[in-house]
């Protein structure tokens, strides 16, 4: 077990002011807390090598745990355990084996290029010469910037600058990665090509990795599994197929048509949601798929029909407007 989470929390202390001019003046003299949970009893267990993804809304308690695993805070309760040690404790060794990306930080000097931080590293993590440049070629390759590892950061795309954060924290090969919305602002073609070095570096490496993210498409590209966090607790974790067979009550029923047919005609199968011809999108319950599909088959003038899945993030969707939390 790589990561062990048990019963993880932490509060935080906000200050409550009552409104107006004399709620102002009071609060100089007398400060009313109070404790906010922002993680409620998480439990979780990571394997070696699994790529997870760790998704909610905003607020929901991704990044706060994100920095209970790596060290930056301290929980208010329960247990963590990270390669065996308490992250917290910040041991050098601890900290060897692990990388964290926030897409919102930054760990390069602005105004040097991205190399100099990558120097700078390779002597905080006391890596070897020979080591440290077989693994700033094969990065940097991997994520086409040979040509920008001297070019100053304040110069580079926020495309290049990402990449460029991902070989800082991954110069020392750490065996557990905690990536928080990598991808965030870049753009699709940018996204793809993260992507697929996040999937290389795992499995190349046998990466333990965490990912957190907005782009249900990271989510659904690179984790089988994924937890979903709503207010602090864990509300789903399990494999994202399990997920959509969950919750996703109905099933898309994709035709294209050889003649002409009336919208209205549609209605004894399903309910018609795209209709341009010789097009159709039909939604119909999950269990009368089969069922739906043979009767258009046999009453529609159908050139191709396609089942499909509902987008994972109609999914995602349905399972914080679910009732069932």
């Amino acid at each position: 077990m790589v990561i062990h989470v048990s019963h993880l929390r932490k509060n935080y202390s906000i200050y409550k002011k009552e409104p107006g001019f004399a709620g102002s003046v009071k609060s100089l003299f007398i400060r009313k807390t109070e404790s906010v949970p922002a993680i409620n009893d998480i439990s979780f267990d990571i394997n070696e090598g699994e790529l997870v993804g760790f998704i909610g809304p905003n607020g929901a308690g991704k990044t706060t745990t994100l920095k209970c695993l790596s060290g930056l805070l301290y929980p208010s309760g329960g247990t963590v355990s990270v390669l065996s040690h308490t992250p917290y404790d910040r041991e050098t060794s601890y900290l060897k084996q692990i990388g964290l990306v926030m897409g919102q930080k930054n760990q390069l000097w602005w105004d040097l290029p991205a190399q100099e931080t990558f120097l700078l590293n390779k002597e905080i993590y006391e890596i070897p010469d020979d080591i440290y440049k077989k693994t700033i070629d094969e990065l940097s390759d991997l994520l086409d910037v040979g040509t920008l590892l001297s070019v100053q950061v304040r110069k580079l795309s926020l495309g290049e600058r990402m990449k460029m954060e991902l070989i800082a924290a991954l110069i020392h090969k750490p065996k557990v990665v905690f990536l928080d919305e990598p991808t965030i602002g870049l753009d699709v073609v940018m996204q793809k090509k993260m992507r697929d070095f996040i999937r290389e570096y795992n499995s190349v490496n046998k990466a333990t990795i965490l990912l957190t993210s907005h782009y249900m498409e990271d989510v659904k590209q690179l984790a089988g599994r994924v937890i979903i966090i709503d207010h602090g607790k864990i509300i789903y974790d399990g494999k994202l197929e399990s997920l959509v067979k969950k919750y996703a009550k109905y099933k898309l029923l994709s035709v294209v048509l050889d003649t002409y047919v009336p919208p209205e005609e549609f209605k004894s199968i399903g309910e018609l949601t795209d209709y341009n011809f010789p097009k159709a999108l039909i939604k119909v319950t999950r269990n009368a798929s089969n069922v739906a599909a043979s009767e258009l088959l046999q009453k529609f003038p159908v050139n191709d029909l396609n089942i499909e899945e509902p987008d994972i993030e109609d999914v995602i969707r349905s399972v914080f407007t679910d009732d069932h939390h």
